[in-house]
């Protein structure tokens, strides 16, 4: 079993247990090569709530720590406005470190609870 397919089978575990509500929504983390990205989800409603990414930060090089806690601060932000205070995480398959544990902890720091 390569990276790949371990990921997506992490993934689709987690997705069982992890769902995102109304009152709860879901902090989905997608992360690639060069760029991270970060939804708020209400998995109920099938709705987008908040988004950031190196993308739309327009972070030259998006694929290390730095841009990652970029982005957290970003969706905490963003989940400021959107009245939202309490998240479930998700990592996406991901493993809880580097990345993916960067970008969570900008976001518990800037008062986004999980």
């Amino acid at each position: 079993m390569n990276r790949t397919k371990a990921r997506i089978k992490r993934q689709g575990r987690i997705r069982q247990n992890v769902i995102g509500t109304k009152d709860k929504p879901r902090l989905s983390i997608f992360r690639s090569l060069k760029n991270i990205e970060a939804q708020i989800i209400d998995d109920s409603a099938h709705k987008t709530l908040a988004a950031a990414s190196t993308v739309s930060l327009k972070i030259k090089n998006g694929g290390n720590i730095e841009a990652a806690k970029k982005v957290g601060e970003a969706i905490a932000q963003a989940a400021k406005k959107a009245k939202i205070t309490t998240v479930v995480f998700d990592r996406g398959g991901n493993l809880f470190h580097g990345r993916v544990k960067a970008l969570a902890e900008a976001a518990k720091e800037k008062g986004l609870k999980f």
